[in-house]
């Protein structure tokens, strides 16, 4: 029979993929598929139109970014916890980066939910001219889009300390731990393009990301960890 450990760290393993699973779902969604659908980048009464004549989506896709937040925190915890064996400080840190890339990104989400209220009936909006209260709009939604770029660094930078342990560890493959550093780094490179070179930072960087998070995510989903390597791992740093 399986230790409680055993199945201890296996659940953790398993909530890790399920919340991965979750978070590139209703990330995908929230932030990719459907402001794309709404938002047109240069014309704030075309975009206007769209919010009004899908409220409920645009405010689905905002629910959407909402639990794919919610996920990654608590991927923050199941990563930190799955990884601490190999190094605990830098599985910390790690946790920390991630934790503060959620959170940055969250305050930008903000300027996205309020595009909607730009375009309401309040008395007090009755002082702006209908195309400024769209144009208002649209710059809303230009604060969430450049906001939430600008802090993706982050994002990279947590994967990148991850794929490092997750390279060390011995309980996961290190393919994964270099794919997932390729990913993270494109995320960092990304950022910093943003600000110095605007012109190059193409989304290609973001999707180097994907190929080592869908194999990982269903490394986690169907194999979990190797539980005496990773009892091995914990027992020895205990032990030091």
């Amino acid at each position: 029979m399986k230790s409680s450990n055993q199945l201890n760290i296996q659940a953790y393993a398993r909530a890790a993929g399920v919340l991965f699973l979750l978070s590139l779902i209703s990330g995908g969604f929230g932030e990719g598929y459907m402001p794309a659908k709404i938002i047109i980048s240069n014309d704030a009464a075309a975009t206007a139109a769209n919010i009004k004549a899908f409220a409920f989506l645009f405010r689905l896709a905002f629910a959407g970014f909402l639990l794919e937040s919610l996920c990654d925190t608590a991927l923050s915890l199941n990563f930190y916890v799955l990884l601490k064996p190999v190094d605990k400080q830098l599985s910390l840190l790690a946790a920390f980066f991630g934790l503060m890339g959620t959170a940055t990104f969250a305050v930008t989400e903000l300027f996205y939910f309020m595009a909607m209220y730009w375009l309401g009936d309040a008395a007090y909006l009755k002082t702006f001219r209908p195309e400024q209260l769209q144009a208002m709009a649209l710059l809303s939604l230009k604060y969430y889009t450049y906001g939430g770029a600008l802090f993706t660094a982050y994002y990279g930078v947590a994967w990148i300390v991850r794929s490092y342990l997750i390279f060390r560890s011995g309980y996961l493959p290190k393919l994964i731990g270099v794919l997932m550093a390729i990913g993270g780094l494109g995320f960092v490179v990304r950022n910093f393009l943003l600000v110095l070179a605007p012109a190059y930072a193409s989304d290609v960087f973001l999707m180097l990301l994907f190929p080592g998070g869908l194999l990982l995510m269903g490394w986690l989903l169907f194999r979990g960890v190797d539980v005496a390597k990773w009892n091995e791992t914990a027992s020895s740093r205990s032990a030091a």
